[in-house]
């Protein structure tokens, strides 16, 4: 008999609500193998704490991309979270679930009532949430995960908003409400937990913290997942390293894979699962050929509009010097103050084309700021506009460097590999200089910085090659798939298509990536796993997963 009924390859966001669930409701005894450490530092719990990591690899894998030609030969870090939490633990904690046309479009590819409609998330989504501030239809007030506005607004921010409502577009109080469209402040996964500080709440606390006594759970990190065990057609545990040492974990029931876009597909290959002609080419036997393993991968990614301020606005300088140990002060002795937000407050979802349906999220960032690869300019007082494409068109890869576990996957983001999703970003670019021009932000420029007032149409192709980046939010490396689909790696129901006992249940999933962040979309698909997985455990039984590839 084996030890544990599940066995989770990582232990991200869709780990830790799959493990709560599954322990708490049914009963069962599971392992989570996570590859980086159980905590992060406890700067990472303020909500402006996440700056102080976004270039540093302490909990974090910074994936180089494959190099893109149309980029001017760039090839940008796409860093995906490597700690007890996931994403949720080093985040920036926006919480966005999308729209209800991406989850509706989702039931539809999958074939009508296939239960993956905005209907069928919708209880997921509220069921996990504590909102402070909405109790309806649409948000929930009793789940682990703390929601809330920011504790702060900048006053470049309040600009922004009213800037957006010059140039006709809503004020909209909740964008995981009735519509997306328009501009307001965004809700984050931070809150003050029992009156205390504004603090992040990411999926262990959320979620783990309440069960993480209960002898059924077991949770291993610094543990690399390094094949998934396939015996006569089921999966029926996996392969660990850990401190140099080689362990294998079976599953009486199911492994669910959760090990993040990148390295579930690398996972699925090392286990012999995935394009027959590339695992033969690392040498890897196949067990079976599944040649989406790997393919569709999406992304979101943002190109900026950067301008300078007359005067002092925002938060920049605000984590050096007295600023810092004031600002520190303020949070520790009144929970208050710059401490409590992530800066980033607000956001215009719109189409630049003017459509209905949003295309772009127009993000405020209050400060001067872009990332030394791609331009000289320095952090100073000003605002940044990045116009962030939610649906591109452009489908990415995951392969294997090597048949070593240890060797990172090779990526390839291509952004920019649909034409259109360069003319949008354009387009958008335009619309952003619009709103610096237009009050309460046209009297504070100073300057636009870049790409530069004089820069036409051409110029911004070659701009948007050179400053693309992506939004950290790469999905659909092992999609989900109708039957005869044969770049389906899953069903409907998350199974590996082929192989029993296997699902795969974080954004490697995703047939389509969400427009908006994907942590809370994340969490709901995780949960809405567990719904699959229940109706198999009640029963008694064990599912057969659909032969068809």
């Amino acid at each position: 008999m084996a030890e544990f009924d599940y066995v989770i390859a990582g232990g991200g966001s869709a780990a830790c609500v799959a493990a709560m669930r599954l322990v708490r409701e049914v009963g069962a005894r599971v392992l989570i193998l996570e590859r980086g450490p159980a905590k992060t530092s406890r700067i990472l719990r303020m909500p402006a704490g996440y700056m102080k990591y976004l270039a540093r690899d302490d909990y974090l894998e910074m994936h180089k991309t494959a190099a893109q030609p149309r980029l001017g030969g760039r090839a940008p870090i796409v860093p995906q979270a490597k700690v007890l939490g996931g994403g949720s633990a080093v985040n920036a904690m926006v919480y966005m679930r999308g729209q209800r046309e991406d989850y509706d479009g989702w039931d539809r590819f999958l074939g009508n009532d296939a239960g993956w409609s905005y209907a069928d998330l919708l209880p997921h989504f509220r069921r996990l949430e504590r909102n402070s501030k909405f109790n309806d239809a649409y948000h929930g007030i009793n789940g682990g995960l703390m929601v809330s506005d920011p504790g702060e607004l900048c006053d470049t921010t309040r600009d922004f908003m009213l800037a957006a409502q010059g140039m006709g577009f809503a004020l909209n109080p909740d964008f995981n409400g009735a519509r997306q469209s328009g501009v307001g402040v965004m809700q984050h996964t931070m809150g003050r937990r029992n009156g205390g500080r504004m603090e992040r709440s990411d999926a262990v606390t959320a979620f783990l913290a309440e069960i993480l006594n209960d002898p059924r759970l077991r949770i291993v990190t610094g543990a690399r997942v390094d094949r998934v065990l396939v015996e006569d057609g089921r999966a029926v545990g996996v392969e660990y390293r850990q401190g140099g040492t080689t362990v294998v974990a079976r599953a009486g029931r199911e492994v669910l894979v959760a090990a993040g876009t990148f390295n579930s597909a690398k996972l699925m290959m090392l286990s012999g699962l995935g394009p027959a002609d590339h695992l033969r080419q690392n040498g890897l036997p196949v067990v079976l050929d599944l040649p989406g393993v790997g393919a569709g991968l999406q992304d979101h990614h943002e190109v900026p509009v950067i301008a300078t301020t007359r005067g002092r606005s925002g938060y920049f300088g605000q984590d050096r010097g007295w600023n810092m140990l004031r600002n520190g002060l303020q949070y520790l002795l009144f929970g208050s103050g710059p401490v409590t937000t992530t800066g980033i407050e607000s956001c215009l979802f719109y189409d630049p084309d003017g459509g209905e349906r949003p295309t772009v999220q127009l993000y405020c960032a209050p400060i001067v700021y872009l990332d030394r690869d791609v331009s000289e300019a320095k952090p100073s007082w000003g605002v940044t506009l990045t116009s962030c494409l939610l649906r591109p068109g452009a489908r990415g890869s995951v392969r294997l460097r090597s048949a070593d576990p240890g060797a990172p996957p090779l990526v390839d983001a291509n952004f920019f590999g649909d034409p259109e999703d360069l003319r949008l970003t354009i387009a958008s670019i335009g619309r952003a200089r619009e709103l610096l021009a237009t009050e309460p932000m046209a009297g504070k420029i100073a300057a636009e910085l870049l790409p530069g007032s004089g820069v036409d149409d051409a110029g911004l192709a070659a701009y948007c090659g050179k400053t693309v980046k992506t939004n950290y939010h790469p999905v659909g490396s092992a999609r989900m798939g109708p039957e005869g689909d044969p770049m389906a790696v899953l069903d409907a129901r998350l199974r590996v298509r082929g192989i029993d006992g296997l699902r795969v249940i974080d954004c490697a999933a995703m047939p389509f990536i969400p427009s908006g962040n994907t942590n809370a979309p994340v969490m709901a698909l995780a949960s809405r796993a567990v719904d699959f997985i229940a109706g198999v455990a009640s029963a008694g039984g064990q599912e057969r997963a659909s032969q068809t590839v």
